[in-house]
């Protein structure tokens, strides 16, 4: 695919509660260094963020009506697609017109149907979950932006729901303990989470099923917990946690039920891509806690790591009380939108070349991994299996892929 002048569009998030804006000013200013390149923002797609609309039209970008940007861009550019916005992305998705791209967050192995929607209306969408963990695209990856931030803001979190102090101190009044937090999964949102709460003071210590996670643990002062577990087959492709069987999972859960019963804070983060998130703490493991303690479930968006978490909801069961945020990236917006607009401006970096021509070249691992639907199919071999699609043929020799 090449067109001799590339029209980028940055429509305003529409998802309820997503204050994120897919370009910041700072990233307009980059990619405008391309040749005929045209940025076109939504009126005020940045003023949650926290970025007006004068900064963008100080680096170089035009503002225009939601329609406007969506009839004139070639490359559209969104936090939530309406594969992810399952609130209101219909709006969006009638709005969407054939050969153009829409690049952003789709939520694909959770809904590949989103691919199959978008191949029937002839656009090419690129699923920023999908970004390969590899050493070339870590530049790109919004999955490991975000979780840092969720990580770092689910220990605020917990420290504002809590009735003790995180660090230790010795007054005139007596010396108050130190808190103890507890950070299950230690993937970026974990390892963020451990160093905030010891940055604040607090002891933590963390668990996570793969064994490798052991020397990320200590790299960031917290402790190891370790239990007489086969964690063998913890970890799959790309260091990702892996499903684990319920025989592994009840064990698991006897054992951690001791160690759960002597934190003050607990924080979750287990996730597995595309799949309901596993029950690490069990009610009965609730009824174990210290009144007063809380938790923190960054999986509520996925069932929820907790057998009594809410979405959206603080509960308070057992005198424990847990917090089910959703979306937690966008309470910190400004932030999130620079690491966000930073990983997209590198994907666009690596989507048009240096004299402004878009160019997909699926003999690209990224694009390859990424691109959900294109030319009116479904070229993703993984996405075409969860649609119960036919393999693709294999080019011959003598051809290379469409572009």
């Amino acid at each position: 695919m090449g067109v001799t002048r590339v029209i980028i569009g940055v429509p305003k998030e529409i998802c309820p509660g997503e204050t994120r804006v897919a370009l910041t000013p700072a990233n307009v200013t980059v990619l405008k260094k391309k040749p005929d390149l045209r940025i076109l923002i939504e009126q005020g797609a940045g003023d949650a963020a926290g970025y007006p609309d004068s900064e963008y039209q100080a680096a170089g970008a035009e503002i225009v009506s939601r329609d406007n940007t969506f009839e004139q861009a070639d490359i559209v550019l969104q936090v939530q697609t309406p594969g992810s916005n399952a609130s209101n992305g219909a709006d969006d998705l009638g709005k969407l017109r054939a050969n153009q791209i829409v690049i952003g967050m789709m939520d694909p192995l959770a809904n590949p149907s989103f691919a199959s929607t978008l191949a029937e209306k002839n656009v090419t969408g690129v699923a920023l979950e999908l970004v390969p963990r590899i050493t070339r695209a870590q530049a790109m990856d919004v999955l490991s932006s975000m979780a840092m931030i969720a990580g770092y803001k689910s220990v605020l979190m917990a420290s504002t729901a809590s009735n003790r102090m995180f660090p230790m101190n010795m007054t005139a009044a007596g010396t108050l303990a130190a808190s103890r937090v507890f950070i299950m999964g230690v993937g970026v949102a974990g390892l963020f989470a451990c160093s905030t709460a010891k940055r604040l003071g607090a002891i933590v210590e963390a668990y996570d099923v793969r064994p490798a996670a052991r020397e990320q643990i200590l790299s960031v002062g917290a402790k190891p917990v370790e239990l007489d577990l086969d964690t063998a087959a913890a970890e799959g492709k790309g260091g990702y946690a892996q499903a684990q069987g319920e025989d592994f999972l009840k064990r698991q859960r006897e054992l951690m039920t001791e160690v759960v019963s002597r934190m003050d804070v607990i924080i979750t983060t287990a996730a597995v891509p595309g799949a309901k998130s596993p029950i690490l703490v069990t009610e009965d493991m609730v009824k174990a806690m210290k009144p007063g303690s809380v938790i923190i479930d960054l999986a509520a968006e996925r069932g929820g790591n907790c057998e009594l978490t809410k979405l959206g909801e603080t509960v308070v069961e057992h005198g424990v009380t847990i917090i089910g945020p959703s979306n937690v990236p966008s309470s910190v917006a400004f932030h999130a939108s620079q690491m966000f607009g930073k990983n997209m401006e590198n994907l666009l970096n690596l989507l048009i070349d240096k004299e402004g021509k878009l160019n997909l070249d699926f003999e690209d691992e990224i694009v390859r991994e990424t691109v959900v639907s294109h030319d009116g199919d479904v070229p993703h071999t993984r996405m075409r299996q969860l649609l119960n699609l036919p393999e693709l043929a294999a080019p011959s020799q003598d051809e290379t892929p469409a572009t």
